[in-house]
């Protein structure tokens, strides 16, 4: 698999009726081992964005730079939840409303490897993840 980008943003509303403006996207495009181009969108609520302290290593946003820009917490979560679960790689869509759920994704990340993801995508334009075991922590 080859990422090719990772990015994230808060929604705004569209309409004065709706709740967009309460929940982020996250959104990771890559190519699978077939050829296909894919991308993989993570809608969670905003709040979680200010609890992530509790179950990562990262203490505020950015959570780190690579290849001299931020990266924000919102970068990396569908990233994340495509290694932690493979099996997201045929899903377009994900939703997560509970932060337990967000929580488990998170759990089994190696994070020291996170930044050289977003470092090869800023030099390279691309990321190859030979497994995405390499990406779970050793115990």
């Amino acid at each position: 698999m080859k990422i090719i980008s990772c990015h994230g943003y808060e929604l705004q509303k569209a309409q004065p009726n709706t709740s967009e403006d309460f929940f982020n996207r996250s959104e990771v495009t890559f190519v699978d081992d077939d050829g296909t181009e894919r991308t993989l969108r993570v809608l969670y609520v905003r709040y979680f964005d200010e609890r992530f302290s509790q179950w990562t290593p990262y203490e505020q946003d950015p959570v780190f730079q690579a290849g001299g820009k931020d990266v924000y917490f919102k970068d990396i979560v569908a990233l994340v939840c495509l290694l932690a679960d493979p099996s997201l790689r045929t899903r377009k869509r994900v939703y997560i409303s509970e932060e337990e759920e967000l929580r488990r994704y998170f759990s089994s990340i190696d994070f020291a490897k996170l930044p050289e993801v977003f470092e090869s995508l800023a030099k390279q334009q691309a990321y190859d993840v030979k497994s995405p075991l390499l990406f779970i922590a050793q115990p």
